[in-house]
């Protein structure tokens, strides 16, 4: 059976990477700065951002800080459907961002 949410987070998943890769992080691009990181996005059945934690850091401030920024600049999101707020408050999405060189964003 597919995941009961596994179609929101596809079109979180292609937001985020799309305003991401239009708005990569300057530092980031200038220095050619390359890492992977964790985040976990909880958000509210409205679509808005609940909170943002970094889970595991890149060791590296702008990427970190680039990947919550472009979370915040995406949001909000699609609001849950009937079903999904019928069986959760928040739900959260946890993912490794990767910065790649050639400035690039991808997540997993």
């Amino acid at each position: 059976r597919e995941y009961r949410y596994a179609g929101y987070e596809d079109a979180w998943r292609m937001k985020v990477e799309r305003i991401g890769n239009l708005n990569y992080p300057d530092e980031a691009r200038k220095r050619r700065l390359s890492g992977n990181l964790m985040l976990d996005v909880a958000i509210r059945p409205d679509g808005h951002i609940e909170a943002i934690k970094v889970v595991r850091s890149s060791g590296i401030t702008a990427l970190d800080d680039g990947a919550i920024y472009i979370v915040r600049l995406a949001a909000p999101f699609a609001a849950f459907t009937p079903e999904m707020r019928a069986e959760t408050d928040v739900l959260h999405i946890l993912r490794t961002w990767q910065f790649q060189s050639g400035s690039r964003l991808s997540t997993r």
